[in-house]
């Protein structure tokens, strides 16, 4: 058995591009950047990665439409890798992450973010107290009743 699976979750680096194939079909391009961070013999230390990920049709349109540079992205998705040669007849490879689903991160985050850098958002950007609540967390030793979950 084969298993091709990916999921990153990070933040978009740039505006995501939108394009059109010649058949009309929509695709997205997102630059992400994903952090690892470990105790070395030096302290703490980080390392950052940089992924492309590719989208099509709606999720193409979705994540144009509400993706932001700096904004909090989880993707699904399968490594793809492509080959073309370049004007100098040398073979380039470029390995991608083909997304099939994505999820959005909390817009309360972006917001806020924008107004430490002193960009009060309008009132319609400001995010709703629900959209803003804590996640509650459930600890370990709690017994739960799955007839008490919300969903």
């Amino acid at each position: 058995m084969n298993l091709n699976k990916v999921i990153l979750l990070g933040r978009v680096t740039a505006t995501p591009e939108m394009r059109a194939t010649s058949t009309g079909q929509n695709v997205c391009t997102v630059r992400m950047a994903t952090n690892r961070v470990w105790n070395g013999t030096n302290g703490k230390q980080e390392q950052t990665e940089f992924h492309t990920v590719i989208l099509w049709r709606r999720l193409a349109e979705i994540a144009s439409q509400y993706l932001t540079k700096g904004a909090l992205v989880l993707f699904e998705g399968r490594l793809q890798t492509r080959s073309w040669q370049d004007a100098a007849g040398i073979t380039k490879y470029r390995t991608e992450i083909i997304a099939e689903r994505m999820q959005l991160g909390p817009r309360g985050n972006i917001d806020n973010r924008a107004v430490s850098q002193g960009n009060e958002p309008s009132q319609q950007e400001k995010p709703s107290q629900a959209a803003t609540e804590e996640i509650p967390i459930i600890e370990e030793e709690e017994k739960i009743d799955v007839n008490e979950i919300p969903f």
